[in-house]
C-alpha cells in the first residue's frame, strides 16, 4: 500500500499569487460541528491574507451546542444564555488550504477551535477529539490511516422542491437497482463526473464511482490517507457534493435510512502503521493479522457498543440496522465477510479492517476517534481476539449486538466507564447531551406513520 501524495493542495504563496491575479477573491474558513457539517465564514481574500492568516477569526461558541436546526438548547456548560454565548477562536489550518472548483473564485481551509482566553483547544471540537486519540496512539509508536466510503441517494428534485413537498414522492435519479450497473449509472454520469473532477481540483484523490442498491443510490470512493486528512476530505466532499447537486437542480441525501429500502452506509477502512511506515496490522495470525492487528480488532469489538454514539449519532441512524440488509447487527469480525461489523480485507501491507457500522450521517472525526480509542484499549490491555465468524453473523444468537436505538446507545455510553476514560468527562457529557436533545425532539414529533395508523382507525 503506497503512501498518498503529501503536501497542501494550495500553498500560501500560490494563494497570494492567485489573489493578486484576480483568480481567487473569496476564502472560506470552515469548522466541523457536532453533526459533521461545515460552518464558518466567507472572507474577502485580501482581508483574509492581511488579517485572518495572522490573527484568526471568531465564531459563536453555540456552533458546538445547537441541534440540527441550529436551535439553542440546554445542557451544554460550554455555551449557554447564562454564559452569554460568547465566541471561540477559529485558527486557520493552512495545510488544508485548497481551491473550490465548484465555487469559482473561491478557496477553502479548515479551522481548529481554541478558547479566546488562551486556555487551550475546545475539547468538544470533533477535530480536537480525533487528534487527542491520535496522540494516545502515537505514544505506542503508531499512526492511523483511514478511508471513508460514503453512499448517498440522488434525486432529480431540487432541495427547495423536496422541502416544499415534505420530502415525499421525490424522483430518484434511477428507478431500479443499479448496483455495479454501467448502463444505469450512465444516466447520471455527468453529475458524478463533475463531482469526481471537481473534488480532484480541491485536492482530494477520487478513485471510482459505482451504483448501489437503493433507487438513485451511488457511491464515490476516494483514496485513503492519515486519519485527520481523511476526515477533512470527508466533510469537504460531503458539503461539496451537496453544493454541486444543488447547482444542477438536484439533491443528495446522506441520511442513514432515507426510506424503507437499503440505507446509506459509510464503511471505514482502518489500519495502523509503525514509526517507519510499515503496516502494524499485517502478520501471520488469523486473517493475516499481526499480534498488534489482533489486539486492535479485539479492542474495537470490546468498545463498539459503548462508543456507538460516535458511529451512529442520530435517531435515524439505527433504522439502518436490519438483518439481511448488509448493515451489521452482530458485533463479530470475519475475513471478507460482509455480515460482520468488522470485515478484514487486503493482504500483506494492505491488510486492514473495514468497519461496517457507521452510516453516511456519521461525523468522520468522531467515528475515527472511536476506532482509535478502541484500538488503543486493545493494545494497552493486550486483549485476545475471538475466533472469526465464518458464517452468517446475523444468525449468531450469542453475538453482541449493535444498539437497536439511539436511546439504547445513549444508555451504553453513559453507563460505561470506558467512555470518560477514553475521551474525558467533558466530551462524554457533551455528546450524551447531544443524544438527549435528539431524542427529546423525536419523542415530541408526530410522525406520518402515526397519522396513517391512527387518524381514522383508532
Amino acid at each position: 500500500m503506497t503512501m498518498p501524495a503529501a503536501g497542501p493542495p494550495l500553498s500560501m504563496e500560490e494563494l497570494r499569487v492567485a489573489v493578486a491575479a484576480g483568480e481567487i477573491d473569496t476564502v472560506v474558513l470552515a469548522l466541523t460541528d457536532m453533526q459533521g457539517r461545515l460552518q464558518g465564514k466567507r472572507f474577502h481574500a485580501p482581508f483574509f491574507l492581511d488579517e485572518v492568516v495572522r490573527n484568526g477569526a471568531e465564531g459563536c461558541n453555540y456552533l458546538l451546542a445547537v441541534d440540527v436546526d441550529m436551535n439553542t438548547v440546554d445542557g451544554y456548560p460550554m455555551s449557554s444564555w447564562e454564559r452569554g454565548y460568547g465566541d471561540f477562536a477559529m485558527r486557520p489550518d493552512l495545510a488544508t488550504l485548497r481551491r473550490v472548483p465548484w465555487q469559482p473564485g473561491s478557496a477553502l481551509l479548515l479551522a481548529d477551535l481554541e478558547w479566546l482566553d488562551g486556555s487551550g483547544p475546545v475539547a468538544a471540537s470533533p477535530r480536537q477529539i480525533l487528534r487527542g486519540q491520535l496522540d494516545r496512539l502515537a505514544r505506542h509508536g503508531l499512526t492511523a490511516y483511514a478511508g471513508t466510503e460514503l453512499e448517498f441517494v440522488l434525486y432529480r428534485d431540487s432541495y427547495e422542491d423536496a422541502q416544499r413537498r415534505g420530502y415525499r414522492d421525490l424522483t430518484p435519479s434511477n428507478l431500479y437497482n443499479v448496483d455495479y450497473s454501467l448502463l444505469g449509472t450512465a444516466r447520471v454520469e455527468p453529475l458524478l463526473r463533475r463531482i469526481r473532477v471537481e473534488m480532484a481540483g480541491a485536492g482530494l484523490t477520487p478513485e471510482s464511482a459505482k451504483g448501489e442498491c437503493n433507487l438513485g443510490q451511488h457511491e464515490i470512493g476516494f483514496r485513503y490517507d492519515d486519519a485527520v486528512t481523511s476526515a477533512d476530505n470527508h466533510v469537504i466532499y460531503k458539503n461539496g457534493a451537496k453544493e454541486i447537486a444543488a447547482q444542477e437542480g438536484m439533491s443528495i441525501t446522506f441520511m442513514a435510512k432515507p426510506n424503507e429500502r437499503e440505507g446509506n452506509s459509510c464503511h471505514i477502512h482502518f489500519s495502523l502503521r509503525t514509526a517507519d511506515g510499515e503496516s502494524a496490522m499485517a502478520g501471520d495470525g488469523p486473517g493475516g493479522l499481526s499480534t498488534t492487528g489482533q489486539r486492535v480488532l479485539a479492542g474495537l469489538l470490546a468498545t463498539m457498543r459503548e462508543f456507538s454514539l460516535f458511529s451512529a449519532p442520530n435517531v435515524n441512524s439505527y433504522k439502518r440496522y436490519q438483518p439481511g440488509s448488509f448493515a451489521p447487527t452482530a458485533l463479530r469480525w470475519g475475513i471478507d465477510n460482509r455480515t460482520c461489523a468488522l470485515r478484514v480485507v487486503g493482504h500483506g501491507a494492505s491488510t486492514r479492517v473495514e468497519n461496517r457500522v457507521p452510516g453516511a450521517d456519521v461525523n468522520p472525526y468522531l467515528a475515527l476517534a472511536a476506532l482509535v480509542a478502541g484500538a488503543v484499549r486493545g493494545i494497552e490491555e493486550e486483549l485476545d481476539l475471538e475466533p472469526e465468524c465464518a458464517g452468517n453473523a446475523y444468525t449468531d444468537p450469542e453475538a453482541p449486538r449493535v444498539p437497536a436505538t439511539l436511546r439504547e446507545a445513549l444508555t451504553s455510553w453513559t453507563e460505561s466507564p470506558l467512555v470518560p476514560a477514553a475521551f474525558g468527562d467533558e466530551v462524554a457529557e457533551h455528546y450524551a447531551n447531544n443524544a438527549r436533545v435528539e431524542l427529546a425532539a423525536f419523542d415530541a414529533a408526530v410522525t406520518d406513520w402515526e397519522l396513517v395508523r391512527g387518524f381514522e382507525r383508532l
